[in-house]
């Protein structure tokens, strides 16, 4: 289950909000987000992950990609610039060094910014990403190819 917290909870009993249980993200996104990682070091890269609900699962369909700064030490997006309703489900960055543990500002990022977010460390390959929730625990995903 993702993200249930307590205002999850007040959700899901007064509107009928139901958990997200499992995450599939799509083969073509997970490439490409490892590719841009690759290209990018040793700068970190940041985007949000376009997606949607199919009952209690979340499908990751797309990278939105908003104006950011980014240095080897942090990316910092202007999620302010972000559309209305384009379906920003979480994010994704990279981290040039060998951890893909969320700093306590991923953590203040994840908590407003989406249910699902994946931070890929170096080398930048498929067994460097972890995922978590808006609060920061570490969540299961499936790759579709």
């Amino acid at each position: 289950m993702i993200g249930m917290g307590l205002t999850d909870k007040i959700m899901a009993s007064l509107f009928g909000f139901k958990p997200v249980r499992r995450v599939i993200v799509d083969s073509g996104v997970m490439e490409g987000a490892l590719e841009i990682a690759r290209n990018s070091h040793p700068r970190e890269f940041a985007a949000l992950l376009e997606g949607h609900r199919e009952g209690d699962t979340l499908h990751v369909t797309g990278l939105i990609f908003l104006p950011s700064k980014t240095s080897d030490e942090g990316a910092v997006m202007d999620v302010l610039m972000l559309p209305p309703f384009t379906g920003a489900a979480g994010s994704v960055h990279s981290h040039p060094g060998p951890s893909n543990a969320p700093s306590p500002a991923d953590i203040r990022f994840f908590s407003s910014n989406g249910i699902f977010h994946m931070i890929i460390a170096y080398p930048y390959r498929r067994e460097t990403v972890a995922a978590y929730t808006r609060s920061g625990v570490p969540v299961a995903f499936e790759v579709a190819d």
